[in-house]
């Protein structure tokens, strides 16, 4: 896969790599601690919006390289574009509009999406973190929206984050803005499982291989229903999941997957 954009170093600013069906995007701005400049933002959304139509990749990892793995919105950047004639507000909303995008192509992707996540996620780093499915921190990570720290409250990462852990947890980050450790992470929800320091990576990419066993088609069907579902009252929720289970049923994967549980046999998926 080419890259258009490149980092101060002539470096990719996003790598990427395929192991077997699961493709490993790395934040690749290690001197500002993978902070998303404008360019990185839009590389991320493009190259998410063309994993999405490769039916060979099953599932997807996202971490950083360097020592952090993602230190938010680009604030020298950011400040830089002061000196427009507004004052910067055009391209503010035009920055954490797209970013909004990007975000939430993460939740839409067909693939399930996991962070790796090395170091610090903060701000916008620790939404990219809470958007993805499924988190692996390694056990020197934190997370924090610390926006009130310099005057800008991270409304935007809140979106995220609310919708990770429970309100008393996510407004305590928000209007404190501490870190919190990796093991607090993982106790308030916003963290699936803990690793040793440089095994995250690792950790998350079995786990992939895992959810890659299973029938894509089947996966893209469940994580779209649980986003949907999240948003509507109870009985909405049932109503809407048992048209998708019936749904289901009339796949091949499905019929496969019953026979093979009734016949004591492995499945094999078709993916559709």
């Amino acid at each position: 896969m080419s890259h258009a954009a490149l980092s101060s170093s002539d470096e990719p600013i996003l790598l990427r790599e395929d192991r077997g069906g699961i493709a490993l995007l790395t934040l690749n701005r290690p001197d500002t601690r993978n902070a998303l400049s404008a360019s990185l933002i839009e590389t991320l959304a493009t190259t998410l919006s063309a994993i999405g139509t490769e039916r060979n990749v099953r599932a997807v990892v996202l971490t950083g390289s360097g020592p952090a793995f993602c230190a938010g919105h680009d604030l020298r950047e950011m400040a830089s574009r002061r000196a427009d004639p507004d004052r910067g507000r055009a391209f503010y909303r035009q920055t954490f509009d797209q970013c909004a995008d990007m975000m939430q192509s993460v939740v839409n992707l067909p693939q399930p999406v996991i962070a790796a996540v090395n170091g610090a996620a903060a701000a916008a780093g620790c939404q990219l973190a809470a958007s993805c499915d499924l988190v692996i921190a390694a056990d020197n990570a934190s997370f924090a929206t610390p926006g009130v720290n310099i005057g800008l409250f991270c409304s935007a990462p809140m979106v995220a984050l609310s919708r990770k852990v429970a309100a008393n947890h996510a407004l305590e980050m928000l209007l404190t803005g501490e870190p919190v450790s990796a093991a607090r992470a993982h106790e308030i929800g916003l963290v699936n499982q803990v690793c040793a320091n440089g095994d995250a990576v690792n950790v998350a990419v079995t786990m992939a291989h895992k959810i890659a066993a299973k029938s894509s088609h089947v996966q893209k069907i469940g994580k779209e229903a649980f986003y949907h579902q999240l948003t509507m009252n109870l009985a909405d929720a049932y109503g809407y999941t048992s048209k998708v289970m019936a749904d289901n049923m009339m796949a091949r994967d499905a019929e496969e997957g019953i026979s093979a549980f009734v016949e004591k046999r492995t499945p094999t998926w078709e993916d559709r």
